[in-house]
């Protein structure tokens, strides 16, 4: 048996002023073979792979990975460069009994709405019907008509966050084995739930629904059952959320699955989302909030790079200053020559500078101040789930004498407690953290928060959709459009 792999995968948020070219994949691109003995989001699918290989005899062979930040669409030429890369080796790999994918489902390039749609279709000709082809997704992805139309079996990762890619990996290459000998149909039902919501795992209504929907897995002939959450950082036509399922050749069965799971999704429209605070509300909340227990942790959705915002929006730190709240932290801040400086400085050195707001107008306007080096590193990387994410080089600023800022030089979010400790600062100790993520950072600030809070400031990746200027997303959605209708099956 011969199965190839390979990876290709960002999220593209066609708000961000962000541009996204071939350089952008660099520091996370590897050729056939050299992806890391570590599994990360996209190379799952790889590294479960090879390690199931070695195990249960099969032959694997390992194509290219290319991975980057979520930021702008990416230009074209550098898509198709990606992309023709994998397809040689795909052509070179032939004779193939399967592929397996690991992509994300967001990915927008110029004059490709649908990335991972093209690249499966491509795919598919080379290969040709019989092979199996599985595919690993983010849910916040677009799950096309076309790509679940071209694969034989889609797995999406069930958790946000995302802390689950190794298992959901795990099942994909199980099914795809499966399928290869015979054993098992997978047949898909899509249902279009004609909405875009934020859901996270962490808290009701979403977690009992996750719960819910994985416990019918491995009964009455259900395979795999995935909840897109859908992007709606990306005008696309097909944005949105949507219940995928496969059963083992019962067609009838997943449509009836898909569509009642799909109307549950529906009633619970407006009730998903976390209240969005503004700064002042949140201020004033984390005021009542006895912190003996831990900081206070408020989430800032909208300037957070892991949607494709910069991470440079200043009007949380300008908020801090103005209310004199101390023993406070923020991170990651992105500002590269800030780090420059602080390097140059060294631990301990006070100077004068000026702090983010640069990318654009989003950013908000850049924070002219004192600031005391507290602790610096060298190619920092922070923990989520089984995966090690860089951050670059990092520092971390006291800014007049009252705010603690982390700044890196790799654009990332916040995911682990290492933004801060690698730095000198114990995030357990503080009175209040503002974390750049919006959901991510819970799997390590949730355990160690007397409180979490969610704050909306302004920024590409907001989580008030109505606000983005579509023109290209199929209408009506909720909750652009408040008689949205109650969806339907697509596949």
């Amino acid at each position: 048996m011969r199965l190839f792999t390979a990876a290709l995968a960002t999220e593209s948020n066609t708000f961000s002023p962000i541009p996204t070219g071939r350089a952008s994949f660099t520091p996370r691109s590897f050729g056939p073979g050299q992806a890391p003995e570590d599994a990360t989001h996209y190379t799952a699918p790889c590294w479960v792979g090879r390690r199931r290989a070695r195990q249960e005899g099969f032959t694997l062979i390992e194509g290219s990975t290319f991975a980057t930040e979520p930021s702008g669409a990416c230009a074209k030429k550098a898509y198709e460069e990606m992309r023709d890369t994998i397809l040689a080796e795909i052509k070179a790999a032939m004779p193939l009994d399967g592929i397996i994918f690991g992509l994300h489902g967001a990915f927008v390039a110029e004059g490709y709405d649908d990335v991972e749609g093209d690249i499966l279709e491509k795919a598919r000709a080379i290969v040709g019907a019989k092979c199996v082809i599985g595919v690993e997704l983010d849910p916040h992805c677009h799950l096309t008509k076309k790509r679940v139309s071209l694969a034989d079996i889609i797995i999406l990762y069930k958790e946000y966050p995302h802390i689950d890619f190794v298992p959901r990996a795990e099942e994909l290459l199980t099914i795809v084995l499966k399928t290869i000998r015979g054993e098992l149909k997978p047949v898909a039902s899509l249902y279009d739930c004609r909405m875009v919501a934020f859901f996270p795992t962490t808290m009701e209504p979403t977690r009992s629904f996750v719960d819910r929907m994985t416990a019918l897995e491995g009964k009455d002939g259900v395979l795999s059952v995935s909840l897109g959450h859908g992007f709606p950082h990306a005008d696309v036509p097909e944005m949105g959320t949507r219940v995928l399922v496969y059963t083992d050749n019962r067609k009838k069965e997943g449509d009836a699955l898909a569509k009642r799971l799909g109307q549950e999704i529906v009633g619970l429209r407006g009730k998903t989302s976390p209240k969005l605070l503004t700064i002042k509300q949140a201020i004033a909340a984390a005021a009542t909030v006895d912190t003996k227990k831990g900081p206070v942790v408020i989430a800032e959705p909208a300037d957070n790079a892991g949607g494709g915002s910069a991470s440079d929006n200043t009007l949380w730190l300008q908020a801090l200053l103005k209310n004199k709240i101390g023993n406070s932290a923020i991170g990651p801040l992105w500002d590269k020559q800030a780090v420059e400086f602080a390097l140059l400085m060294g631990v301990g050195a006070k100077f004068p500078i000026r702090l983010g707001g640069k990318t654009s107008e989003l950013s908000s306007k850049p924070v002219d101040c004192e600031v005391e080096v507290l602790g610096l590193a060298r190619d920092g990387q922070q923990s989520f789930g089984d995966a090690m994410v860089p951050m670059g080089d990092m520092a971390a600023l006291r800014v007049n004498g009252l705010v603690d800022v982390v700044c890196i030089s790799q654009r990332t979010q916040a995911l682990g407690l290492e933004l801060f400790t690698l730095v000198g600062i114990n995030p357990k100790k503080k009175a209040l953290i503002v974390v750049k993520s919006a959901q991510h950072f819970h799997a390590a600030f949730g355990p160690i928060a007397s409180k979490v809070l969610y704050s909306e400031t302004q920024g590409p990746s907001t989580q008030r959709y109505e606000t983005h200027p579509y023109k290209r997303v199929k209408r009506p959605i909720y909750p652009l459009d408040k008689d949205a209708g109650p969806g339907r099956l697509v596949v």
